[in-house]
Parts: structure tokens; sequence; C-alpha cells
């Protein structure tokens, strides 16, 4: 029976697969925490989807692949940003617009060339196809992210809640705004191995979502995001081996499961405090 538990753990592939896990689950966690305070739900959306052209671009060039997504995802922000400053058009319809018109071109791109690169690998992943390589590539990313995510926290909090508070009182915004949006591409990049660029909006939004149902403190929610995050994707993993499903998908629905937990929970902790008064 215990060799049966730990069969998925006899196998490199798997073993692999774990440590991934374990790697993106930390910068996308904290991440998402910011993003759902702010709002920018759709931004790590549009992004995930449009770093694709560069993806193709960077394999045509003969670059690493990662080189194009983080060159098409920072492109992707900053014209966002622009448009939706310079125009009348809301925030979200620019995003909308920008992330199917570069996904668009990343798909016409990629059935125009020859590549043994499998375009279901990149859009949603292949945790169980993860060498060193990739293993060394996300921890390089992801701890600088992680780190300036943390030793940043209280500014980004400021900055979500009120710019213009955060602007009166010293900070450069400017540089926080364009700060958040290269740490949302490098993360898309060093996930973009473990689930792709569809399921990686997953792995931004959901685990700060859960947090935000659960505590009311933004530390405490940084705490819990990434044990969820953790928790969700080991899990997946684990699963996905007996399952004979694809790790990347189980990882998202354990997380949607959490999510209707949580929100469950608070309703009835908002019922019983109702109840109370």
């Amino acid at each position: 029976m215990i060799d049966q538990l730990l069969m998925p753990l006899q196998f490199p592939f798997m073993q692999n697969a774990f440590w991934i896990a374990v790697i993106v689950s930390v910068p996308t966690a904290l991440l998402s925490c910011f993003l759902v305070l702010k709002g920018w739900a759709l931004m790590g959306d549009a992004i995930s989807h449009a770093i694709l052209p560069g993806v193709v671009l960077a394999y045509i060039a003969g670059l690493p692949l990662i080189v194009g997504a983080f060159g098409a995802g920072m492109l992707t922000a900053v014209a966002t940003g622009y448009l939706s400053a310079n125009s009348r058009v809301k925030q979200d319809t620019v995003m909308g617009v920008v992330f199917s018109g570069m996904f668009g071109l990343g798909i016409v791109l990629y059935v125009s060339i020859h590549t043994n690169v499998h375009l279901d690998h990149i859009l949603f992943g292949n945790m169980l196809g993860v060498g060193p390589e990739d293993l060394w590539t996300a921890a390089l990313i992801s701890l600088p992210v992680s780190a300036a995510l943390l030793l940043k926290w209280k500014d980004l909090l400021l900055h979500a809640f009120d710019p213009v508070q955060a602007r009166a009182s010293g900070l450069r915004v400017g540089f926080l705004h364009y700060g958040l949006l290269t740490i949302l591409s490098l993360t898309i990049v060093a996930t973009l191995t473990a689930t792709g660029l569809i399921l990686a909006v997953g792995l931004l939004i959901s685990p700060g979502a859960i947090a935000f149902l659960l505590v009311r403190s933004f530390g405490r929610m940084l705490i819990v995001a990434v044990a969820v995050c953790l928790s969700a994707m080991l899990a997946g993993v684990y699963l996905s081996f007996f399952l004979d499903s694809a790790p990347a998908p189980t990882i998202i629905l354990i997380l949607t499961l959490f999510f209707l937990m949580a929100l469950s929970f608070r309703s009835l902790r908002e019922r019983g405090g109702q109840q109370g008064a």
C-alpha cells in the first residue's frame, strides 16, 4: 500500500514535475494577491495570451523562447497602459483588443512555420516533460520575483489601494506600476513550461482570490495564498499520476474547488455573524 502511494516519487519526470510546482507556486501566489487587490485579473490573462507571438518569433530567430515571451509580455503591458491613458476606451476593453490581436498574430505565425515545438505544450504546459534546464530557468526567475514582492509589498499595497496617496507619500508610482508589470511578465515566463499560456492565469488569480475570502489582513493573505497554491500544485501533480490526466488542468480544477470551498465558508461565516448580531 505504501509503495503504491509513493510510486509517483520513483519516476524522474514526476520528481521534476513536483520541483517545478514548488518553484513557481511562490511567485504566482504572491503576485496573485496584488492582482486581485488591484483588479488586474484581465491584465494577467492578457499578457499570458499575448506572449505567444514572442515565443514563435524567438523560435524563428533561434533565441531562447523565454526571451521572446518576456519581450512580448512587456510590449503588451506597455501598449495597454499607453492606449488606455491616451484614449477614451476603458482599460479592460483595450486589454481585450490587444491580447486577442497578439494571440491571433501568434497563431498565424505558428502555423506558417515548421517546428517540433508542439502548440499544446505552449498553450497548456508540459509539466511531465520538464528538464533540469527548465527548473533552473524557473528558479532564477522565481527567486528575484518573490524577493522583490516581499521587500516592496507595503509600497505595492498602497499603490494598489490608492495611487494618489502613494504619489503624495513620495513613492515613485510609475516605477511601481511598470515594475509590477515587469514582474507579471517574468512570472508568466517562469510558469510557461509548467502550465502553459492559458492555464497560467489560474495560478495568477485563484490563490489570491481564495486568500482574500479567508483572511482580512494582507500579510496573512500572502501566507495563505502561498499555502493554497503550493498545496493545489502538489496535489494536482500527485493525483494526475493516478487519474492519468495532465497535471496543469488538474491543478486548476483543485484551485477552483478550493475557491468554491472558501466562498462557501465566507458565506457561512457572514451568516453566522449576522445571526449573532
